[in-house]
This record gives structure tokens, C-alpha cells and sequence, in this order.
């Protein structure tokens, strides 16, 4: 058994933690939004790439090939996310979700790999991609309605008519 791996070292706990301290950053964005991968999936998704990328750094006696095992999770974890894509009356949904669970394996991938900085500064940046669009795409909704777009809208819904 690899030492570094040992549960009773605290480099297990670092790498561990890491993993789960992450994948709650970005699952906790999701939960508050009522997403189907929230803070469980988060980190089940984070810290199994973890384990698997970090198995195949030690394997052979430290000889392993992490690009192989990375290879094989980037292709599990496409068909995850693509479970999670649905059509619904003709339209898609389910895209970011899918997205977002392709990042936490990247992001588990670096902590795997002993990328803890990168793999934090990710978890942060994935969040704010997912905050900051989200205002952008709010504030360009609003714009593009504009007062009397507005002023239209409701009056349809008041069953009244204006024409200009």
C-alpha cells in the first residue's frame, strides 16, 4: 500500500478534503438553484475522480499512467453528463448541468494530480461563470424588454389591446 494514501496520514485527509471542499463550492451553487446535481452528486462526482486520477499516479510502483485513467474518466463522466441532458417538448435542458459535472472531474482530476491551488481556483471560477452569466443573461432580458415591451406584455395579460 502506498503511504501516501494511507487514511492515517494526514496527506490522505489533505487530498481528501480537497476534493470535498471543492466539489461543495460548486455543489452548493447548484443545490441553492434546485439542480439536478447538487452538493451529493458534487462530491461523489469530485472525490471518486480524485481517488481514480490519484490511483493512477501510484500504480506500478509510481509508475502509473494518469493520462490513460484521466482518458477513461473523461469518458464515464461524458456519459453521466449525458444522462443528465433531456429533450422536454423540444427543448434541451440539462446542459450546464452536464457542464458543470464535466468540470468537478477536472477539477478532482487536478486534486488527483496534487494541483490543490488550481483545483480551488477552478471551483471559484466555475461558480462564477455559472453567477456571472446568469446576471449578464438577466440584464440583456431586461434591456431587450424595454419599457414598452413591458407596457405590452401586461396589457396582453389584461386582455386589453394598444395599438400604436
Amino acid at each position: 500500500m502506498n503511504s501516501a494514501f494511507d487514511p492515517l496520514t494526514l496527506g490522505f485527509w489533505q487530498t481528501i478534503g480537497m476534493a470535498i471542499g471543492c466539489a461543495l463550492i460548486v455543489g452548493f451553487e447548484r443545490q441553492i438553484r434546485g439542480k439536478p446535481a447538487g452538493m451529493r452528486t458534487s462530491t461523489l462526482i469530485c472525490l471518486g475522480t480524485t481517488i481514480f486520477v490519484y490511483l493512477g499516479t501510484v500504480l506500478d510502483g509510481g509508475v502509473g499512467d494518469p493520462a490513460r485513467v484521466i482518458g477513461q474518466v473523461v469518458t464515464g463522466i461524458g456519459f453521466l453528463g449525458g444522462g443528465v441532458i433531456l429533450s422536454r417538448e423540444g427543448v434541451v435542458v440539462g446542459v450546464t448541468t452536464a457542464a458543470v459535472i464535466w468540470m468537478l472531474a477536472a477539477i478532482g482530476s487536478l486534486i488527483g494530480l496534487g494541483f490543490f491551488s488550481a483545483a480551488f481556483v477552478l471551483s471559484l471560477l466555475t461558480v462564477g461563470v455559472l453567477q456571472g452569466v446568469e446576471l449578464m443573461e438577466k440584464s440583456f432580458t431586461a434591456l431587450r424588454g424595454g419599457v414598452h415591451n413591458r407596457r405590452q406584455q401586461e396589457e396582453k395579460g389584461n386582455g386589453t389591446s394598444v395599438e400604436q
